[in-house]
């Protein structure tokens, strides 16, 4: 008996999908930065047989913790999946999963305020070299992810023409990572891609991970032996320190202060109400970036705690496992950069193991 599914075509229940034997699929990760999409393949069944990525310190940080993966040192620009292809001794059509996320920052909301910047981001012509890897090696299924701006760039658009004159169906989504057991507020563009039958991607689960679920356990920061959680946070001036003392606990913002305590430059705007803010405990966390550890980037002080939120704290709210290496050497800036840009893996999980029925109903 099949698996049921929904109203919805190719959405597919979890429970349903748990209780048949995990898929012993293989996949490649294009784009793979310090390794969140790897980490939801594995968690998901998947071999991962090989991972691109230019950046060292994310290479360095892929490879602490995907020992078994050949990670590959390429300018994706410049690499050849037929040569990859030799490598792992695979012919087109044998893959069954080609996942990746272009670079996005050139599509972000910021970077579209600004047409001018944004259009001239060299990033946004990467998804050609996403197309030309997928239309080479032929895989049985396709997922990409990427911030929701993408969906109107033409480029995304003659991607998607591509696979499908290729023989893919597709199915685009923009869904919130909170729907899919991350405790985070993150909206994305998911792109699920089948040459083997209807794509698939997963129903949204009917309960949500608040901030208390994933970090509220966790020992004090500063002598707890996990030196992401106990990297200090740079010093600040006595009048900056008393202002995140004085926001209220528990989800308390800046505007709940005095005037008299507002910073000037929060006195003449106001947008970034998020800044200098705390999470709550019983919600959802704001959408972990670049800056999560910076109170002055967003809503990213600590509950309860007069301090930022830790590096450990923003992988674990970001979806990484709680042993998830980071080397220290690298510096807090780039390490929160690395947390930032990754994708959530329980986000990447459930989609993937929903992507992966394609697969076995066609068998």
């Amino acid at each position: 008996m099949g698996i049921k599914r929904t109203m919805k075509t190719g959405t597919v229940n979890q429970t349903e999908i748990k209780k048949r034997q995990r898929p012993k699929l293989t996949a490649i990760d294009l784009f793979s930065g310090c390794g969140g999409l790897t980490t939801g393949l594995r968690q998901a069944g998947y071999k991962v047989l090989a991972a691109v990525e230019i950046d060292q310190k994310a290479r360095e940080t892929y490879a602490l913790n995907h020992k078994s993966v050949w990670l590959a040192e390429y300018d994706i620009r410049s690499a050849n999946p037929i040569e990859i292809m030799e490598a792992l001794k695979l012919n087109p059509g044998d893959l069954d999963l080609l996942a990746g996320c272009p670079p996005c920052q050139g599509f972000s909301r910021m970077r579209k305020r600004n047409k001018v910047r944004s259009a001239r981001d060299d990033r946004n012509a990467l998804i050609d070299d996403f197309a030309r890897f997928a239309l080479v090696m032929r895989p049985k299924l396709i997922m990409m992810e990427n911030v929701p701006g993408l969906a109107d760039y033409y480029r995304f658009r003659g991607f998607k023409k591509n696979l499908e004159n290729a023989g893919y169906q597709i199915r685009i989504e923009v869904l919130d990572v909170s729907k899919f057991g991350v405790a985070q507020r993150r909206k994305r563009l998911i792109l699920s891609a089948s040459r083997v039958g209807t794509p698939m991607l997963a129903e949204e689960s009917k309960t949500t991970k608040t901030v208390r679920d994933i970090i509220g356990n966790l020992p004090k920061a500063g002598n707890s032996g996990d030196s992401l959680h106990d990297m200090t946070n740079h010093r600040r001036s006595e009048r900056i320190q008393m202002l995140i003392q004085s926001i209220p606990l528990n989800g308390g913002s800046r505007t709940d202060l005095p005037q008299e305590m507002q910073l000037d430059c929060h006195k003449k705007s106001n947008g970034f109400r998020d800044v200098y803010g705390r999470m709550a405990w019983e919600a959802i966390a704001p959408t972990i970036t670049g800056g999560c550890t910076n109170p002055s980037k967003g809503r990213f002080l600590h509950p309860e705690e007069h301090r930022p939120i830790t590096l450990r704290e923003a992988a674990l709210l970001q979806g990484f496992p709680r042993k998830y290496k980071f080397e220290a050497s690298h510096g807090k800036e780039a390490i929160a950069l690395m947390i930032g840009n990754a994708l959530p893996p329980p986000f990447i999980a459930v989609h993937a193991r929903a992507m992966a029925q394609s697969i076995i109903h066609s068998i």
